[in-house]
This record gives C-alpha cells, sequence and structure tokens, in this order.
C-alpha cells in the first residue's frame, strides 16, 4: 500500500505538475505525462456532462455531476477539483486510505507555498521547491503515521 503519482492539472487541461511519490511508482515520461493530463481533463469534462440529471448529494446546482472523482480498480485514483477549476489527482495502490484527506492537504500546501510565491504564474507548470518539498514531507508523515495525522 502505498502513493504512487500526484498530478495536478490546470482548468484549460494543461499538466502543471507531476510527481511520483513512492518507490514502486511507475517510471512515466515527460510527454506520456501531458497526455494523461489532458486525456484526464476531457474524460472528467465528458463524465460531467454524461448524467445532465440531478444526483442527491450533486455538489453542481445546474444538475451535471461533479465528474470523475473516483476511481477503483488495479489502482486507485482519486480527483480533487477546486472551485477554480484545477483537478487535483492523486494514484495509490489498492488498500491505501484516506487519499481524500491527503487531497485535501496537497490543496492546502498548493494554497500555502505555490500561489503565496510572487514569481509563480497561474495556469502555469509549479516550480516551487517549498511546495515539492512540503508535499514531499506529507507523504512521508502520512506513510509513517497514517492520514488520520496529517494536521
Amino acid at each position: 500500500m502505498g502513493f504512487l503519482h500526484l498530478f495536478i492539472v490546470n482548468k484549460s487541461g494543461g499538466l502543471i505538475l507531476h510527481r511520483p511519490l513512492g518507490p514502486s511508482a511507475p517510471s512515466i515520461g515527460t510527454n506520456e505525462w501531458l497526455r494523461i493530463g489532458s486525456t484526464f481533463h476531457s474524460l472528467h469534462a465528458i463524465a460531467a456532462e454524461a448524467g445532465p440529471v440531478r444526483l442527491p448529494g450533486n455538489k453542481n446546482s445546474y444538475g451535471a455531476d461533479d465528474g470523475i472523482e473516483d476511481i477503483q480498480g488495479g489502482i486507485l485514483l482519486k480527483c480533487l477539483q477546486t472551485r477554480t477549476g484545477i483537478k487535483f489527482v492523486l494514484t495509490a495502490e489498492p488498500g491505501t486510505t484516506d487519499l481524500e484527506v491527503v487531497l485535501r492537504e496537497i490543496y492546502v500546501l498548493y494554497s500555502d507555498c505555490a500561489l503565496k510565491d510572487p514569481f509563480y504564474e497561474l495556469e502555469m507548470p509549479i516550480r516551487c521547491e517549498l511546495f515539492t518539498n512540503a508535499v514531499e514531507n506529507l507523504i512521508e508523515r502520512v506513510n509513517s503515521e497514517g492520514a488520520g495525522k496529517v494536521r
């Protein structure tokens, strides 16, 4: 059990960050990551419009579902879409728990580290060492202590 990859996709479908999070994460080239990010963005948009009937507990007031939030199979994939359209996607091995908690904490780190960096521009690749180190520390802490003690 463990985390595999984190990727962040901007509201236009561009990949702004991809990081392997564990030793068992498969090695994927940059061009493949760009394709994965834009493909996920497209599938997320299609899934959001595929079910126009308002479902119980739906977050969107206009009726469509929220797109892809969770996929379970050979790996676990969890997506957190922010109000600004940025998608934080975390993949993990089956049996890994509390992906939602970790994703929310990564979003907080993004807000605290990347967005407050005066040299960071929205929609551009994240090149903030403070954010990268904070994510690595979070994953190490979760792997050793569990997600219940993240905060």
